[in-house]
């Protein structure tokens, strides 16, 4: 992590000398053909069905008139056949694409389990000041040499980063509306410029709260900036408070329907890798991983949905399962691939009283064990599995829920069983 905190004070000087040369505007032949896709069905890239010709690892490519690199990782037993969902990770300034890729993606290629084209552009001067437009063309180059290449799931597009990378991806979010499902900035601020920025974008937005380069008050106004487009009801999410060492992840309620926006505070600095309990960011132990993955993987491969924002938020109906008058839980298959499989548990409260603390009980099927899980503690990893509260999500308000999710080896198939929810 060392090589990542070095950047402060450079950042918070780019802020200010950046804001006034960002922008540009989107070039013609790749969009044209992104919103051919998302007005229709399910769009094949040129790429699917050729033999490839692109291979993992740094690339040339010539945009705006210069020279620039990306790296790219194409999955084990790539098949030629199969759409991809395709991410985009950005560096921080004064990091680089080797930077990213080397921590795997904001560590998302592990999870991933070949299921995804991982993409690690190069920024100019080590950022992403996206002068005259120039890096919203770069991901416009690069998109479409790699689907003319390669066989993508066009929607299945995603872009995130940190700090100056965040800064990059609210700005792809904003003039690519028509390209990528979903962004992640972690850290971020206006830095990159946004063009655009009236169309509904998922939406997912991390910050320290006592962020000593970019204050957390920039990054609520980039989320809010999406809680507007996506129709959610305006609120001021939880945030933990200062030594807590935790974090508060919030999903917007009344959002326009497959455009969430997510909200996560921790009790912490400029990081893109905090750890509950702990002051030490580590990339291998952040919750971080876990949760955008979640938030990315829970998109299935679909059109965009076009139906208008709800004037209401819709009605609240009890989960079937879980105990009368306490907390009822339910559970949800994110993703599966060869061998391992992601699930999702919604702790549900349909009384009108909060509850502080819940316990959920299930049982996993013969040959599947949990690898990682995040927003809750579990005992045991096989069989009969226990969850309780993390230390930040234990109340649960009237008629509210929170999740917790898992990655989990074995055959997803067959999904857990027994599955009760209990409160004291």
């Amino acid at each position: 992590m060392a090589k990542r905190r070095h950047l402060f004070t450079s950042i918070a000087a780019a802020a200010i000398l950046l804001a006034a040369t960002a922008g540009g505007t989107l070039g013609g032949g790749f969009r044209g053909a992104a919103v051919a896709a998302t007005n229709g069905t399910l769009a094949a890239t040129a790429g699917c069905g050729k033999a490839p010709t692109l291979t993992s690892g740094t690339r040339t490519i010539q945009s705006s008139g210069q020279s620039r690199t990306y790296n790219l990782r194409i999955p084990d037993g790539y098949d030629r056949n199969h759409p991809y969902r395709l991410i985009f990770g950005f560096h921080w300034l004064n990091g680089s694409a080797n930077n990213v890729t080397s921590a795997g993606y904001y560590g998302l290629q592990p999870l991933s389990n070949n299921s995804t084209i991982f993409v690690a552009p190069q920024g100019l001067n080590a950022g992403w000041a996206n002068t005259n437009g120039r890096d919203l063309t770069l991901f416009d180059d690069i998109s479409r040499q790699i689907e003319n290449d390669l066989c993508v799931d066009t929607s299945q597009r995603f872009a995130l980063g940190w700090s100056y990378g965040g800064a990059m991806s609210y700005a792809v979010a904003c003039a690519r509306p028509d390209v990528v499902r979903a962004v992640t900035v972690l850290s971020g601020a206006n830095l990159s410029g946004c063009n655009g920025g009236t169309q509904p974008v998922a939406y997912f937005g991390i910050h320290g709260t006592y962020d000593s380069v970019l204050n957390i008050s920039q990054g609520r106004q980039l989320r809010d900036t999406f809680v507007r487009n996506n129709g959610c009801t305006a609120q001021s999410p939880r945030e933990p408070s200062r030594g807590s060492l935790t974090h508060i992840t919030t999903a917007y309620a009344g959002c326009r329907a497959g455009y969430p926006v997510q909200w996560a505070a921790f009790d912490g600095d400029h990081t893109p890798s905090p750890v509950d309990g702990s002051g030490s960011p580590n990339d291998s132990r952040t919750w971080t991983s876990g949760e955008i993955w979640s938030f990315f993987s829970q998109f299935s491969s679909t059109t965009p949905p076009t139906t208008p924002p709800p004037t209401t938020p819709p009605p609240t109906t009890p989960p079937p399962t879980g105990e009368p008058g306490t907390c009822a839980a339910t559970y949800r298959a994110v993703n599966s691939w060869p061998g391992g499989f992601q699930g999702e548990v919604t702790v549900a409260n349909s009384t009108a009283t909060t509850l502080n603390g819940w316990t959920v009980g299930l049982t996993l099927a013969s040959g599947q064990a949990i690898s990682s899980l995040w927003n809750g503690t579990n005992t045991g990893t096989t069989g009969s599995v226990t969850v309780r509260n993390a230390a930040y999500n234990g109340t649960v308000g009237a008629n509210a829920s929170t999740t917790f999710g898992f990655t989990a080896t074995g055959d997803g198939a067959t999904p857990p069983g027994n599955i009760s929810c209990t409160s004291p």
